[in-house]
């Protein structure tokens, strides 16, 4: 079901934010339009984080048999890479907004990432 779930967002959320994007003008959209942009940008980020993330830990989990013959790497779970990637997602987003607000520097970049590392370890103890 997740898995199907991911794919949908995945493929979808693009699709609606290209058919937003040329339809209106931010001027026109109003604030509903403005923030249908921000969440359809945020499931499509989320479904292809989701995809890169399970596949990069199933490709070291395969590497890891071929190097370690002892104990090897096991892949998380889609669930999991969900999970994170709910978190990890929105890092574009703030991005964006930061951009929006002003400029980027190198203290915006540091608390995003922050953020980032806080948002991941609270998912960690919460799957535990």
């Amino acid at each position: 079901m997740l898995k199907k779930f991911v794919i949908i967002i995945t493929l979808l959320g693009p699709c609606l934010l290209a058919i937003l994007l040329n339809v209106t003008t931010p001027a026109t959209a109003g604030p509903f339009g403005i923030l249908a942009i921000f969440v359809f940008a945020y499931l499509s980020s989320l479904g292809l984080t989701t995809i890169i993330l399970f596949g990069v830990s199933r490709g070291f989990a395969k590497l890891s048999h071929i190097f370690m013959a002892r104990k090897p790497i096991t892949p998380i779970t889609l669930k999991m890479s969900y999970n994170y990637s709910t978190v990890i997602a929105f890092a574009p987003i703030i991005l964006i907004g930061f951009q929006s607000v002003g400029e980027i520097t190198i203290y915006e970049l540091l608390l995003l990432v922050l953020f980032i590392i806080i948002g991941c370890i609270y998912v960690a103890k919460r799957i535990r």
